[in-house]
């Protein structure tokens, strides 16, 4: 390496260098009307201008996005505040819509069945540890409900209060064995009680037994209440039959029924408190 810088060649090579930047710094100082000092200077700090300058610009580009960053994030905001809002105004538009369902199925019963007198009735409860779909009601004894009133939604039977409080109420609803509605077919006229069983319980059924073992009644058909006992008014929709299964007891058959109403799923409900123009007779109750 020492041999290389004291070589010969070496020697040429810095004699063109320096030959060629004493032109260049001679050709600045012909080609520029300034003092030597200040083309020199000017020679010199040029790419530092040129270097600041892109910098400035830089920074300035920066500064724009920086701004329009925050614009976009303040849009952003708003049109999430609104987004809410107009996620409320939904939620409002549903359940007034299913209130004015509700109430057109109320004013659908009630042209039937003038004498009837109702109190709505929101479902506030449900008992987990009880298999038979219980539910407790918002509605009680300040509000005109007795143990034994049937519950109703639109056409449809629901259960029946067994217990009252001031401001609430308990109510058995068709999936449960406790409850007999008196109940009949519309079509055959063939009429009997419906209860259910632990297992189509489960399933959400319940059932008409004691049904003869010619019986017309096929899968599809309605059955409605009778009215016999006066607990229950009479035409209400208890379910439709899915199937018609034999008895293993004895030659009678009895069809399985689906009710009306998704009980799992109900929200609102009526309470009917009297009908034909008289209270629904109270019963001993849980």
């Amino acid at each position: 390496m020492r041999r290389f810088f004291k070589s010969t060649g070496f020697k040429i090579f810095l004699a063109v260098v320096a030959t060629l930047l004493v032109g260049t710094i001679a050709a600045a100082f012909s080609n520029s009307k300034s003092a030597p000092q200040t083309s020199a200077a000017g020679t010199l700090f040029g790419p530092l201008q040129r270097i600041s300058s892109s910098l400035s610009n830089k920074l300035s580009e920066f500064s724009i996005n920086f701004k329009s960053s925050a614009s976009l994030a303040a849009q952003k905001e708003e049109m999430e505040k609104e987004v809410a809002s107009l996620r409320e105004q939904l939620v409002d538009y549903e359940q007034e819509k299913h209130k004015l369902d509700l109430y057109e199925e109320f004013l659908g019963v009630k042209e039937e069945n003038p004498s009837f007198q109702f109190v709505s009735a929101a479902v506030i409860g449900r008992d987990a540890a009880d298999k038979f779909h219980m539910l407790t009601l918002g509605k009680g004894s300040l509000h005109g409900v007795h143990v034994n009133d049937p519950v109703i939604y639109g056409k449809y039977l629901v259960g029946v209060v067994v217990s009252v409080l001031p401001t609430q109420c308990r109510v058995r609803t068709l999936l449960d064995p406790a409850v007999n509605v008196s109940a009949y077919e519309i079509s055959t006229r063939e009429s009997g009680f419906v209860t259910t069983t632990v297992e189509l319980s489960q399933r959400g059924f319940c059932r008409l037994p004691g049904l003869v073992s010619t019986t017309a009644i096929l899968p599809g058909a309605i059955v409605c209440t009778s009215g016999i006992g006066g607990i229950y008014p009479r035409n209400l929709i208890v379910g439709t039959v899915k199937e018609i299964v034999d008895n293993k007891a004895d030659i009678s058959l009895s069809a399985v029924l689906e009710p009306g109403v998704k009980i799992s799923e109900l929200e609102d409900v009526f309470i009917v408190v009297s009908f034909e123009g008289q209270l629904i007779e109270t019963h001993a109750g849980e």
